[in-house]
Formats: structure tokens, C-alpha cells, sequence
């Protein structure tokens, strides 16, 4: 018989029965199990609810498995939702393409338990981590951040840019970070703002969970990535991901609203600050694959988010 934990787990899919079976398997592996799982699902098929009732048995009896039909399409507003349905005091999200290490639950929960103060603890991502920056990274970590550190991991410098936290031996396991991912992260409940995501985050919804986790922690919580909870993230294609045009107009339009209205950076420098960024963005576009689609996509996106911008001021 599996531990049970006061947890209402929460995922939001579409149209990913496989992975969403893959995901919920590697769950059922663990020695740990929420007290309940809400898969919020806006799928265009039957398959995703077909694995999420099956999934009961599999994880264990004692966790109810609930399946909700989204009421409205995007990441943020289906985890509202599952939130909303949500019955436990600790809240529990993670992605529908997630595979869990052993002992992965047991890591985030006695992290929460121990330390009162936490009000948010998030896994170690194994192929999506903090690097070693070069140093042209480093010299625009340093501009953004307004000065030098030994590392820029875990933390929001200049115009909301979120660097993910980094794996060394030599650091604590419980490591202090300034925002959280939610790719695979657990709230206490009484942290949580209201709404829990903001309701101008749409669609794929970027930067929404490094919204939730500024907002706790202005709350008066702490946060941190919890290095021997680790997961793999098996990132799967989607509708959407695959206009980039898009994505990149999504990228500058959301971190805009982050900076103004969330961490309330205004005024000159913090635009030019900006402007550099979006240049350092558009030089390692120049360095990756199928470089001059990448940046027409790019230009394209950023000059619709411009747009959007000004017409909404």
C-alpha cells in the first residue's frame, strides 16, 4: 500500500493519450501517490479520458482519479479549472509528458513538509537545465542583472528573463530560486493568489508559471528547486507549438505584460534593456538550424507583438 499525501494533483492535455499513459505509468511507479489527480482535457478525441479513468487502478485505489472536460482551450485557464475542482491544501502541477525518477514525490513533499516557509518547490528537469554560460551570455546576464554573479541560475534579471536552476553536487538540495516552472511543481494552497493563473495568459500561455511563482513570492513565500526530485521531460509536439511565428510574437507580448505589471519595471532603462535582449534573442536564431526561417519567424513575431502592445495602451 502506497503513502498517500494531502495533494491535488493537477494536469492540463490535449490530444496526448500516449503520453499522457506514459506519464501517468511513471506516476504509478512512485512510492508516494496525491490524494487526488485532476486531468483537466481539452482533447478533440476520446483516447486522453479513455487513459485518465484507466489510470485509477494503476496509481493506486486510494488516489481519486477525476477527468474534466476544459471548459475553455489553453494551459493556464485548464489548470484554473482543476484548481477550482481541487479538495487538498497542497496543489500539485505537472506537464501530461513528464517521467518521474524514483523517489521524485517523496523529495518535493518532504521538502514542504520540513519548511513551513516554502510556498512552492519545484524538480529538477534532467534534460532542461541551467548551463555554464560562454561569455557573451554572460556579459548580457551581467547588463540584464545590473551586475555580476557567480551564477545567474534560478533567478529573473532585466526585462523578466527566467534562467532555469543548475544541477552541481556542490550545491544544497534544496536550492533557493526566484521562480518556478510547472512542468512538475508543488504549492502549498495557501500561498496561491487569486486566480491562481492570470486570466491574460491564453493558449500555450507562456511565462504563466513564472507569473504564479513572482506572485507567491511576493506574497511572502519562498521557493526552490528541490535537486533530488527529478523528472525527464519528454517535451511532445503540438498544435501549439508549431507556428513560431506565434510563439515569438507570445514571447514578447507576455514578457512585457510579466515586466510591467508584474514586476512593475518601467521607464527607459529597463526598455533598452529590452531592445537587447530581443537582439540577443535574434543572434542565436542566426546560430541554430534553418537560421534565415528562424529569424523571418522571428521578425514576423515581434513586430505582431509590438503591434498588440501598442494597442493595448
Amino acid at each position: 500500500m502506497k503513502t498517500v499525501v494531502p495533494v491535488s494533483a493537477v494536469i492540463a492535455t490535449r490530444n496526448r493519450a500516449a503520453s499522457l499513459a506514459r506519464t501517468l505509468d511513471s506516476l504509478a511507479a512512485q512510492t508516494l501517490t496525491p490524494a487526488e489527480l485532476i486531468i483537466v482535457d481539452a482533447s478533440d478525441e476520446t483516447q486522453t479520458k479513455s487513459s485518465a479513468m484507466k489510470s485509477n487502478k494503476a496509481i493506486d485505489a486510494s488516489c481519486v482519479v477525476r477527468w474534466i472536460s476544459a471548459a475553455q482551450r489553453g494551459a493556464a485557464a485548464q489548470r484554473n479549472e482543476g484548481v477550482a475542482a481541487a479538495t487538498q491544501p497542497f496543489i500539485w502541477f505537472f506537464d501530461d509528458d513528464v517521467l518521474f525518477e524514483p523517489d521524485c514525490v517523496n523529495a518535493l513533499w518532504d521538502a514542504m513538509e520540513r519548511d513551513g516557509r516554502l510556498g512552492g518547490v519545484n524538480a529538477m528537469i534532467t534534460n532542461q537545465r541551467y548551463q555554464s554560460p560562454g561569455l557573451g551570455s554572460r556579459f548580457i546576464f551581467t547588463l540584464m542583472n545590473g551586475g555580476s554573479e557567480k551564477s545567474f541560475a534560478g533567478k529573473v534579471i532585466g526585462p523578466a528573463v527566467n534562467l532555469l536552476p543548475e544541477d552541481r553536487d556542490e550545491l544544497p538540495d534544496v536550492a533557493p530560486v526566484e521562480w518556478l516552472n510547472t512542468t512538475c511543481t508543488l504549492y502549498r494552497r495557501d500561498a496561491l493568489p487569486s486566480p491562481i493563473f492570470d486570466p491574460f495568459f491564453r493558449g500555450y500561455s507562456l511565462m504563466e508559471d513564472m507569473t504564479l511563482s513572482l506572485r507567491v513570492a511576493q506574497r511572502g513565500w519562498q521557493l526552490a528547486n528541490i535537486r533530488t526530485a527529478r523528472i525527464y521531460h519528454d517535451s511532445q509536439p503540438g498544435e501549439h507549438k508549431s507556428n513560431m511565428t506565434e510563439i515569438a510574437a507570445m514571447d514578447l507580448v507576455n514578457r512585457y505584460y510579466v515586466m510591467r505589471n508584474v514586476l512593475g519595471l518601467r521607464g527607459l532603462g529597463i526598455h533598452l534593456k529590452l531592445i537587447l535582449w530581443l537582439l540577443f534573442q535574434f543572434a542565436s536564431k542566426v546560430a541554430g538550424p534553418r537560421p534565415w526561417q528562424a529569424i523571418k519567424s522571428e521578425v514576423a513575431g515581434k513586430f505582431r507583438a509590438i503591434r498588440e502592445i501598442r494597442s493595448s495602451r
